[in-house]
């Protein structure tokens, strides 16, 4: 596989060491850093309540100029479903879908805000389907039907797979099954894609070869508009126990995480999904990881990585 790859956004916080203990002047050497590297566009940030955990107005005047920004209320969701089993969009409890649509009009404004003040752009809003263990398809559609139509600043709404609720083992995030968040998506006049992360849907099937299968089902319906590579691993390493959303980097970057995101089922990936308009990275810094320029290192492998897999 010979051709370039798609644009990149990089999780800019699942990689930082500067959000549990804000570290402000690493985080402002940190996302200029990583907007630099090749092949990157842009940066996956989080929307946890807010447009940053401590200073939302720190983080507007530090964007990186002209960076894409994806844009992922995932952080808040799983800290709103821990306080409230029946919040999220695709809940059957009307009051805990109001309360997720609620915060969605709140991250709107937040997208609007960065369009007005800032000289990044929005491409991507991710929605997440929860709530866990308990979502409805129609329910899903209602509130998909009702947010696409607000105002986003020119942002595409994405629904990004987690894994799903299926029996046999525990989930991580335990939201719809691929086949409802299509079925939904589908049945929505509006514009809206899916977006897969290669982690956590083996995080569903435990089963690496099983996720290429899964990228071609969403990559057949004409909407799937990016592809995160972010690794688990079926045995407890130096990133966390087996099976748990640790954002492993892939295996030939770390062969010591046990990540199972191996070359084979990179290029696998990549090939199964076709043309996407985006592709993600989403890693933990190592373990030892401290500055930003570690961080920049174990990034910048990764990458390496992927365009290894992808021209083998």
């Amino acid at each position: 596989m010979n051709e370039p790859l798609a644009p990149l956004l990089v999780s800019s916080y699942a990689v930082s060491p500067a959000h549990a203990t804000w570290d402000p002047d690493l985080e402002a050497e940190l996302l200029p850093a990583l907007c630099a590297l090749p092949d990157v566009v842009g940066l996956e940030v989080p929307w946890i309540g807010g447009l940053h955990p401590h200073d939302p107005g720190w983080f507007l005047r530090h964007v990186p100029a002209a960076a894409e920004l994806a844009v992922t209320p995932l952080p808040w969701v799983m800290k709103r479903c821990a306080a409230d089993a029946r919040y999220g969009i695709a809940s059957p409890d009307e009051d805990g879908r109001r309360a997720a649509i609620a915060d969605l009009r709140a991250v709107a404004r937040d997208v609007r805000r960065i369009d007005h003040d800032t000289d990044a752009s929005v491409t991507v809003v991710a929605l997440h389907t929860a709530p866990q263990g308990g979502g409805d398809r129609a329910r899903l559609a209602a509130s998909l039907a009702e947010i696409s139509g607000w105002d986003w600043a020119g942002a595409r709404l994405v629904i990004e797979h987690c894994d799903a609720a299926v029996p046999g083992h525990p989930w991580e995030k335990g939201f719809l099954t691929l086949d409802d968040e299509l079925g939904a998506m589908l049945s929505v006049d509006a514009p809206l894609a899916l977006w897969l992360n290669w982690g956590r849907s083996v995080i569903e099937t435990r089963d690496a070869d099983a996720v290429t299968g899964q990228i071609g089902e969403a990559a057949a319906t004409g909407r799937l508009a990016g592809l995160t590579f972010s690794g688990s691993a079926a045995i407890d390493g130096p990133y966390g126990p087996a099976w748990t959303d640790g954002h492993l980097p892939l295996a030939a970057a770390d062969p010591a995480s046990g990540s199972l995101l191996d070359a084979a089922h990179v290029a696998a990936a990549l090939a199964s999904a076709g043309q996407v308009e985006r592709l993600g990275l989403k890693v933990s810094r190592r373990p030892g990881d401290t500055t930003a320029e570690d961080v920049i290192r174990t990034v910048d492998d990764n990458l390496r990585a992927l365009r290894a897999a992808a021209c083998a």
